[in-house]
């Protein structure tokens, strides 16, 4: 049993679309300063796991808390109910529906897996825009021009995080001439901008070489101590998520097929099977 905070609990969330279930009865854990991993095949569920914690969409059936408080909540109802194919059998659970701005306002920032910058500003402007999630202004204020001062704190503070992130001397550059390698850590620092204390990132290193893997590799564990985060990702380089993983949790199909950490998945027959297969042998 871990000693530290719990961050993040999903507790038998199911995400059906019509007659497909796609996430099936996920229970899962991330607790405080961790990385943890999601992995499995092609169509596993993952991104659609983590689309049901930042409110993309609403659970068929389940519960999201986020530092003990539920954000996501619902139970199937009407014609859901009798197409219900779950394998949890639904409870009369309270809907809590949280938009994606109030998950991001509550604390959770995350990246796509196709990067999803403003590619026709520039990178000062990426950050700064995400900056005003959190401004201390009205609409009265803000019409009036009473706000300098906060938006100069704006100003600072985007400056400071492309400093610290290695970005300052690219602040003028239009993102979407930025290498990918550089897009990938822009959508990262964007997301910082929002002051997260959970981390969401599926697939960073997508479309990387090793060289830039690596680079990616040092520069998620220096964000998680830097700014004191908790990083919760989905990722299919394996020596990323092996070198880098506090736990793994293994979807295939859209059900928990095994949790553990990185030796143990290594090893594990079911995760094998799931990534390789297994032989059709007439005389097995």
């Amino acid at each position: 049993m871990t000693d530290k905070k719990n961050i993040l609990h999903m507790d038998q969330i199911t995400m059906q679309f019509g007659g497909v279930v796609a996430v099936n009865g996920l229970t899962l854990d991330v607790n405080e300063h961790e990385i943890v991993a999601l992995i499995g095949p092609n169509g596993a569920g993952k991104t659609t796991a983590f689309n049901c914690v930042t409110g993309i969409y609403q659970p068929t059936y389940g519960s999201v808390s986020f530092q003990g408080e539920v954000i996501l909540a619902d139970t199937p109802q009407g014609k859901m109910r009798r197409l219900y194919a779950g394998d949890v059998t639904p409870a009369s659970l309270t809907p809590v529906h949280k938009t994606p701005d109030q998950v991001t306002k509550l604390g959770i920032a995350r990246t796509f897996q196709n990067i999803r910058l403003f590619g026709n500003l520039t990178v000062f402007d990426n950050v700064l825009i995400a900056k005003h999630m959190r401004a201390k202004q009205n609409v009265f204020s803000a019409t009036l021009r009473l706000n300098h001062k906060e938006e100069q704190r704006m100003r600072d503070e985007s400056m400071e995080l492309l400093q610290m992130q290695g970005l300052a001397h690219l602040k003028d550059e239009i993102a979407s001439s930025l290498p990918y390698g550089l897009q990938r850590r822009l959508e990262i620092a964007r997301a910082l901008a929002t002051n997260p204390s959970l981390l969401l990132l599926d697939e960073p290193a997508a479309g990387m070489n090793p060289q830039e893997t690596q680079e990616l590799t040092d520069f998620i564990r220096q964000i998680r101590d830097d700014y004191h985060l908790t990083i919760f990702m989905i990722e299919h380089h394996m020596d990323l998520v092996m070198q880098i993983s506090d736990r793994i949790y293994v979807l295939d199909f859209g059900k928990l097929i095994a949790q553990g950490v990185p030796d143990e998945i290594q090893n594990n027959p079911k995760v094998i099977e799931a990534y390789l297969g297994v032989s059709d042998n007439v005389d097995d």
